[in-house]
């Protein structure tokens, strides 16, 4: 089982964006499809995310915020 932070960065590598209409279903899906494209390997979602937090601070917060709360409502009403 994977932490809400955890699957937060896996969300945040991927190309989806603030702005999309997402449902939890997609959200879920998303992160699951980064997942296996990794191999399952999150340091490497981690890395990227680093790598962006220094390449465009400006935007790192606001993402990240975003993606936090994307899987925390995406991942609560799966295990409702």
């Amino acid at each position: 089982m994977f932490t809400t932070t955890e699957l937060a960065q896996v969300l945040f590598a991927t190309s989806l964006q603030p702005s999309d209409r997402l449902s939890p279903v997609q959200i879920r899906e998303t992160v699951d499809e980064r997942l296996c494209a990794c191999g399952g390997d999150l340091a490497r979602c981690a890395a990227y995310v680093a790598q962006e937090a220094g390449d465009h601070p400006e935007t790192y917060v606001r993402r990240m915020r975003w993606a936090l709360d994307a899987v925390a409502g995406a991942y609560m009403l799966a295990a409702a």
